[in-house]
Formats: structure tokens, C-alpha cells, sequence
């Protein structure tokens, strides 16, 4: 189809490309002259290909069509006119020209905000869904029938630049290509436009942006960011024009202490503070605004308004001061009407535009090799030499950027105080969760109430995801080289490691997990993790490929290995720090992002995780931590569509109804690690002693709550009564007691409802004839405590036999001497497989057994002896996939094969 394409800006080349990329034929470009010297984008893509392109500075005089101009449009013979973003007036002799008419794009949901600062009033009215329409053109002004209209929701706090570049201009390009392709097809439908719900609103202008200080805070939010950056909400003070740039209603934890901000009509004065300047509304809300400019044009950090400008410059080294001078000849290029870029010298004075601004970024950002460098710096810096003192402090790791603000919960416990973070953590910050939605955590130990935590919304989720999927693929983390990420997974185990006093209190706290086995263990082995994969970041490594070759040219194969994307993780919350460490050190080694969901009952350690990971400098948006419901967080990242890979510790069930989510969204790839009945084989060739400590260990490690925990000893006929006798002599000297007593090795169960179903198993195994030879009752004290408890008498077809407890419950069952194979059918008797033991003297039975054995691991003379370079997971319905080790890399990770001919 022949297209005529009238219009400006990147967004109008970008749709000139794509439907050049789809085949369609541009017989012409109509754009607005160059504008001091510079082309718009639009007209320079489409002179390279060779396509006519006409600057008209006007289409019509005195509300008549110019006949020569009108003259050279009908000369292209256009079928269809393709209005992406257009300024100026098309008069209707070229808008009814083509036999398809013209079709426009306009971003608002029509017929709500017709006019030309739809994006600003989108905002400035609080609309919580925006989205853009593509409509055929008439003499009305946005009033024609409809074609196709999508929607997005509106984050509290979207600016018209991301709502524009999150939504409105990447799919606003798909929207103009698939609307042409419609009509191409003959599908492209004509709805009238409803005038009910219609509004018109005029062009935004400086002088109309003045803030309106009679009203609440969410109103005045909505101006100052419906007004960002064009043309800016302002108001009086200090005896100048203040405005102001990146407003939020997200103050949670801040206090209005600080310097008094005397506002004109305001309902209270503003209060600049460490975090930004406070502002008020008339219901005594508050709002945090982060950016000033002053009336001389001068953008500064409202937090810095009165301090001024730093004193003191920076003395540049020779290496500096080249990349100065490469930087110079950058504003040189952009602005070609300075005949010298001078330090005093500003950029926008100078004439340059937001183009130009992403344009000096990305520059920079090449020249500098990937440095984290955003448009909001540029409008912090205008002069040459400011930004050269700003990019420098950068380079140097100095720019101090404002610090996060953690609103904590502290306890004085275990002779520390104890410092927990209980919001949601996303795109580097923590902040609330919608609607201010929080719930209990409970300490296990005596039912109290911990604290309040945020409990994650499906709004919340969308941010954290979009968080995630901007730093992946536009931030700082994609950018450094693979042994940069390594160090950082260094700095943030060594952080670990000067915290773990804290992180083993806080899981004693929250999880009930005994404080000596969570200092080895849950955060001991965290820290390990962390610096194993640490050191994998730069030796992951595709590899070259001899193949056929295409004679008498050459081949190339070779293969990369890339990361995936974004990753959702779900942690359960018997090892909740570990759990977390297993699956997402490998993620981030892999150069990932991801977005966690702890267990509801156990968030404490994520969250504290969460600060550590501020501390050792991961970018923002690389982690973010979402406590919430499973059925809410952990099905919405199943769905999501940006999410490509999820990683799971859980129940089988649930496991099998994210594997169905994750193939019905978009095929993610998942592991996961799920139930067990871990058989654990004693032959009476073994070492007793060892074989009743280890078993044991099987058993009542972290109070039973291990997924690879035997779940049903096989004792051989001989040994069986002595081995029995000899557990139950252990069980009588354990330690029951509060978890941060060092004498104490026995503490309470996860939480309330766990406690109830294990005295529930207990009662199904009695009634079902298996005999309790000790424990089985709930310890007679506050909190959740459940005795160590053994069954002998378990026969195979007993729900005791073949269900996990997930608790300190041992099932015994014996077998005859010497029937090694029908020990070997009865312990695979199950649909289970993530681990088994087998203690014996013999090597060839050992062999021979754990060859036999249906289990992803398999312990021989030994228990729960995992480690962070052995791979970790199960068979059958237990999952699939690994944790640890170097196979744990490969599920965060995908294969691409590149083939060359020369």
C-alpha cells in the first residue's frame, strides 16, 4: 500500500521505519523545516532511503489549502495518510485525498482528553488508566471514528515522560503498524465516537501551570507530575519562580524535619529535608518533591535548595580532561549553531531539544563504557561546565545520590538491636504496598506479633516487574563486564558475612529456626553461595562448533550463553534466607534481574537481604522483594508476561499449577524443587553409633522443616529394636526451648497452622495401627512447639508411609535380612525423588544401593551434607531442574548459536 506519512519526531520516524519493515511502499515524508539548522528525525531517516520529503511551513493561508502544495501531494499518488505525531494543520483536501483517508494517533482514550496535552491531563486528572487511540481523520478536532484503542494502567507516579516511554511510545508504534496493517487487510473497523465521557482540555503553557495549593495532596501531586517535564508546575517563594520536578506520594517513613520552606497560599510552609522538599495539601497529606529549578533555569536536588551549588570544583586528572574535550566535541556535534562550546556555555540555551538530550546520553554513555547516565542528569547540569563536574563525580563513584529511606522496626533481642525493613522492596527503594495494605508476621517462638509487613498488590507486582525489566535491558547491570557483576556478589557476601549475628536473630525471630544452626547454616551457607557464584560471573562461556561447511566458503559456528531476562523467584519458609541465597545467587551470576517472593510467614531475612544488597551497590531494579500471598504474587509472576523464567521451593501441587501457568503465559522456563519422601536405607552392617546420629540429623534437623529430611527409615531386622532404643534414649536428651538459647537444638514449628497438621499426622498414624513410641503431642507451653516424635510398625500402605510431614516425625519401618532388592522396591514405592541415604560397611552394597535408588541425591554413610558446588534436586515429582553448583547456572541461562560464512 502506498503511504503518505505526515509528521515529526522519533516517534513518527520509528513508525516510518517499521511499516517500511513491513513492506508497505512510503511514496512520501511531510514534516515541519528544520528548526536552527537541525532536521527533524523523521525527514533525515527518510532522505537516507531516498524517499521524497517535503518541509512545508504551512499547509494553508486564511483557512484556505495552499494549491501548490496541495498540488504536490496529490503528485505522489498516496492510498492511505499516516498522521503519527503532527503539529501542524492539514487541510481536508489532503486529509480525504487518499482512497483510505488518514488515520492519526492521539495519546488518550478518546473521547477523554481530545487536544494537544492529552499525556499532561491524563495525569493532572488522576486517571488510573491511560492508553492511546488510532482514529480516522475528520474536520473535528479528535473527534473521528474510531479504529483502535489500547489501554495501560497509570502508575501513582508516572510523569508524562514514563507514561510516554513505557507505554504510549513503544506501543504506540506497534498500534500505528498494525492499524495500517487493517486496513491493508480490509479489517480495519470505523466505530463512532461516543461523546459521553468526551472532554477537551487546551494546551498546558507556563503561565497556566501555576500550582493550585487549595486542595489535597494527591491533586497537587497530580499537577506537579501531569506538568513534568513540560512546561512545569511552579509556584512563588523565596522571592522567586520555583518549580518543581519528581513528585511522589510515597512518604512513608519520612518525618517533616528540616529547613522551613515558606510557600505563598500553601496550607502549610514545605520543609526541605535530607530526602527532597515536603509539601502539604489542605487534608495535611504530604508529598515529596525531588527536583527544583530555579527561575535563572538552574535544576538542582530539592534537598540541596539551601545549600546552593557545591563550593568546590573538581581538579580533573589528564585522563579526565580528555574525556572532557571528547565530551565538548559531543555538544559541538549537537548543537551546530555554537561556534564554540565555552564551560559556561548551556545546552539548552543553545537551542537544544529533549531529542537532543537522549541523544548526549547515549553518547556519553558510549564514550564512557556503559556509565549510568540519565536524562534527568542533563537537566541537572545545563552549562558545559557543570556537567563535566557531574559526569566526573560519576566516573569517580562520588555523585552522592539521596540516601534510601528505610522506615525500621528494631528490637533489642540477643544482645543486639535488631534492625528490620518491613516494606516492599522495588526499583531500589522501599516503599509501601498499594493502598497501604500490610498484615502480622509472628514470631513462632511465643504467637507475638513481629511487626506489620507490607503485603504486595497486583499493582505492586506490575512495578516491581517493569523494575526489573528496565534494568535488565536498559541499566547499569547489562552494561558492566561479567567480573564487575562477580565483584559485586563478592561485596554483597562479605556484607553477609559482617551481618550474619543479625540475619541468624532475625530468622530465629521469624522462622523459629535455632540460632547456632542458623548461624552455620541458614546464613553460613548463604554467604558461601553467594561467593561460589561470585566467582562463576566471568567463566560463563559458549564454545565453537565444526560444521558442514558451505564450500567454497567457510563456516563459523559458535554458541553464547546469555541470561535470560527477568526471573521470579518463590522461596518457602523453612530456609527462608538460604532459599533465597540458593536460586538467586545463580540468577544474578548469570546476569539476571529478578523479582522475589519470600513465604508470607518468613519475609524478614528477604528484607533485610533487600538493604545489604543497597549497601554493596547492586543498581537499582536488578532485586526487588515482594512479600505476599502465594496465591496472589506467585501466580501473578507465573502469568507475567515479562517474566521468563521462574524458579520454585515448594509443595507439588502448587508446583504443578505454576508449570501450567508458565506454559499457558508465555512457555517460561522453570524449575522446581518440590515435596519429598526421602527413603533413608540402614543396613545392619553399618556403624550404629553413626547410623542413630545421622538418622537422627535426618530427621530433626531445623525441627523436621527440610525438604531432603528422611521422610521413612527402612531398618533392617536385626538392628531394628537396639536402633530404635537408642533413638529414643537421644530424643529424651534434646533441648526443647527458645530458639536463641545457645544450649538450645529443638525449637518451635514455622507457624500456627503447620503445628496443626503435624498433630493431625500424628493422629492418622495411630488411628492406622502404626505404633507411637514417643512424642506426637504439642509441648505444653506458648508458642508453636511440637514434640520429636517416632512411629515404629509403619507398613507401606499407611499415609504415614507415604506422605511428607515435613516435621520432626520419624517413620520407621523394618525389613528382612538380606532382601536388599525388596528394600530397594519399597523405598522407590513412591512418586517422589529428591534425595535417600543408605548407611552399610559394604562398598559394593553401598554401590549397588545408590545406583538402585530413584533420588536427584543420594547420601551414602552421611545426611544433609549438601554444599554449594553440588548440584541440588529431584526426580519425579519431586521437580526438576538444579540449585547449585555449575548446573544451577544453565537454569538461568539460554543458548544461542551464531553461524558466520566468509
Amino acid at each position: 500500500m502506498k503511504i503518505a506519512v505526515i509528521g515529526q519526531s522519533l516517534f513518527g520516524q520509528e513508525v516510518y521505519c517499521q511499516l517500511r519493515k513491513e513492506g508497505h511502499e512510503v511514496v512520501g515524508v511531510f514534516t515541519i523545516p528544520d528548526k536552527d539548522g537541525k532536521a527533524d528525525p523523521l525527514g533525515l531517516e527518510a532522505e537516507k532511503d531516498g524517499v521524497p520529503v517535503f518541509k512545508f511551513p504551512r499547509w494553508r493561508a486564511r483557512g484556505q489549502a495552499l494549491p501548490d502544495v496541495v498540488a504536490k501531494y496529490q503528485a505522489l499518488g498516496a492510498e492511505l495518510n499516516v498522521l503519527p505525531f503532527c503539529s501542524q494543520f492539514i487541510p481536508m483536501e489532503v486529509i480525504n485525498a487518499p482512497r483510505h483517508g488518514s488515520i492519526i494517533y492521539h495519546p488518550s482514550l478518546l473521547p477523554r482528553h481530545r487536544g494537544a496535552s492529552a499525556i499532561n491531563w491524563t495525569l493532572i486528572h488522576g486517571d488510573k488508566k491511560g492508553g492511546f487511540t488510532i482514529f480516522w481523520a475528520d474536520d473535528g478536532l479528535d473527534t473521528g471514528d474510531l479504529l483502535l484503542q489500547k489501554e495501560c494502567e497509570v502508575l501513582p507516579d508516572d510523569t508524562v515522560s514514563t507514561l510516554y516511554n513505557r507505554f504510549l511510545f513503544p506501543e504506540g508504534i506497534k498500534g500505528m503498524v498494525q492499524a495500517v496493517q487493517l486496513i491493508a487487510e480490509g479489517t480495519a473497523p470505523r466505530l463512532r465516537q461516543p461523546e459521553e465521557g468526551a472532554t477537551y482540555e487546551g494546551i498546558q503553557k507556563k503561565e497556566t501551570a501555576k500550582i493550585n495549593w487549595d486542595q489535597p495532596a494527591e491533586a497537587i501531586h497530580n499537577w506537579i507530575r501531569g506538568n513534568d517535564k513540560v512546561p512545569g508546575a511552579w509556584t512563588e517563594a523565596c522571592g522567586q519562580k520555583l518549580t518543581f520536578f519528581n513528585s511522589t506520594l510515597n512518604t512513608s517513613g519520612l518525618v517533616p524535619e528540616g529547613e522551613a520552606l515558606p510557600i505563598p497560599g500553601a496550607h502549610r510552609p514545605g520543609m526541605v529535608t535530607k530526602a527532597g522538599l515536603l509539601l502539604f495539601g489542605n487534608d495535611d497529606r504530604m508529598l515529596l518533591v525531588k527536583n527544583i529549578q530555579l527561575e535563572d533555569g538552574k535544576m538542582m536536588l530539592a534537598s540541596q535548595f539551601f545549600k546552593g551549588a557545591s563550593s568546590s570544583a573538581l581538579e580533573l586528572t589528564e585522563a579526565e580532561l580528555a574525556t572532557a574535550e571528547a565530551v565538548r566535541s559531543a555538544w559541538m556535534r549537537i548543537l551546530p549553531n555554537v561556534l564554540e562550546v565555552e564551560d559556561s556555555t548551556d545546552f539548552f540555551k543553545s537551542g537544544a531539544a529533549s531529542v537532543d538530550v537522549v541523544r548526549l546520553v547515549e553518547e556519553v554513555k558510549e564514550l564512557c563504557d556503559g556509565l549510568e547516565l540519565e536524562n534527568e542528569d542533563v537537566y541537572m547540569a545545563t552549562t558545559f561546565s557543570d556537567f563535566i563536574q557531574l559526569l566526573v563525580r560519576k566516573l569517580r563513584g562520588e555523585d552522592e545520590e539521596s540516601e534510601c529511606i528505610i522506615d525500621y522496626v528494631e528490637q533489642k533481642v540477643n544482645k543486639l538491636t535488631v534492625r528490620m525493613p518491613h516494606q516492599l522492596f522495588i526499583g531500589g527503594a522501599f516503599v509501601d504496598a498499594e493502598g497501604g495494605k500490610t498484615y502480622d508476621t509472628i514470631n513462632p517462638t511465643d504467637g507475638s506479633v513481629i511487626c506489620q509487613v507490607s503485603l504486595a498488590q497486583i499493582s505492586d507486582i506490575d512495578k516491581a516487574v517493569a523494575a526489573a525489566k528496565d534494568a535488565f535491558e536498559n541499566g547499569l547491570w547489562g552494561k558492566i563486564n561479567a567480573r564487575d557483576r562477580g565483584q559485586l556478589l563478592y561485596r554483597l557476601a562479605d556484607l553477609m558475612e559482617q551481618h550474619q549475628e543479625e540475619l541468624a536473630t532475625i530468622e530465629a525471630l521469624d522462622a523459629g529456626a535455632v540460632y547456632t544452626l542458623a548461624l552455620k547454616t541458614h546464613v553460613g551457607m548463604s554467604i558461601q553461595t553467594f561467593r561460589y557464584f561470585a566467582g562463576w560471573c566471568d567463566k560463563i562461556q559458549g564454545s565453537t562448533i565444526p560444521i558442514n561447511q558451505a564450500r567454497p566458503n567457510r563456516n563459523l559456528t559458535l554458541t553464547r550463553k546469555e541470561p535470560v531476562g527477568v526471573c521470579g523467584i518463590v522461596i518457602p519458609w523453612n530456609y527462608p534466607l538460604m532459599m533465597l541465597s540458593w536460586k538467586t545467587a545463580a540468577c544474578l551470576a548469570a546476569g539476571n534481574t529478578v523479582v522475589i517472593k519470600p513465604a508470607q510467614v518468613t519475609p524478614l531475612t528477604a528484607l533485610k537481604f533487600a538493604e545489604l544488597t543497597l549497601k554493596a551497590g547492586i543498581p537499582k531494579g536488578v532485586i526487588n522483594i515482594l512479600p505476599g500471598s502465594g496465591s496472589l504474587v506467585g501466580q501473578r509472576l507465573s502469568d507475567h508476561p515479562d517474566v521468563r523464567k521462574i524458579g520454585f521451593t515448594g509443595s507439588t501441587e502448587v508446583g504443578k499449577h505454576i508449570m501450567k501457568s508458565c506454559a499457558l503465559s508465555n512457555v517460561k522456563k522453570v524449575s522446581l524443587e518440590l515435596g519429598g519422601k526421602s527413603p533413608l536405607i540402614i543396613f545392619a552392617d553399618c556403624d550404629l553409633n553413626k547410623a542413630v546420629q545421622m538418622g537422627m540429623s535426618s530427621v530433626f534437623f531445623n525441627k523436621g522443616e527440610n525438604c531432603i529430611a528422611a521422610g521413612r527409615l527402612f531398618l533392617e531386622d536385626s538392628i531394628h529394636d537396639q536402633f530404635v532404643q537408642k533413638v529414643v534414649e537421644e530424643v529424651g536428651k534434646m533441648k526443647i526451648g527458645n530458639p536463641l538459647d545457645r544450649d538450645t537444638n529443638h525449637g518451635p514449628q514455622n507457624h500456627e497452622a503447620h503445628l496443626r497438621k503435624l498433630l493431625e499426622y500424628c493422629q492418622r498414624g495411630v488411628k492406622e495401627g502404626a505404633t507411637l513410641v514417643c512424642g506426637g503431642n504439642q509441648v505444653p507451653r506458648p508458642g508453636f512447639f511440637f514434640q520429636p516424635t517416632v512411629f515404629t510398625g509403619v507398613e507401606d500402605h499407611m499415609y504415614i508411609a507415604r506422605e511428607e510431614s515435613f516435621g520432626p516425625i520419624m517413620i520407621i519401618s523394618r525389613f528382612a535380612d538380606g532382601d536388599i532388592d525388596a528394600v530397594l522396591s519399597r523405598a522407590n514405592a513412591t512418586e517422589f525423588g529428591l534425595a535417600s541415604g543408605v548407611f552399610t560397611r559394604d562398598i559394593n552394597k553401598a554401590l549397588y544401593v545408590s545406583d538402585k535408588l530413584q533420588a536427584g541425591t543420594v547420601f551414602v554413610n552421611t545426611y544433609n551434607k549438601t554444599d554449594v558446588a553440588a548440584p541440588f534436586g529431584g526426580f519425579k515429582q519431586s521437580g526438576f531442574g538444579k540449585d547449585l553448583g555449575e548446573a544451577a547456572l544453565n537454569e538461568y541461562l539460554r543458548v544461542k548459536t551464531v553461524t558466520f560464512e566468509y
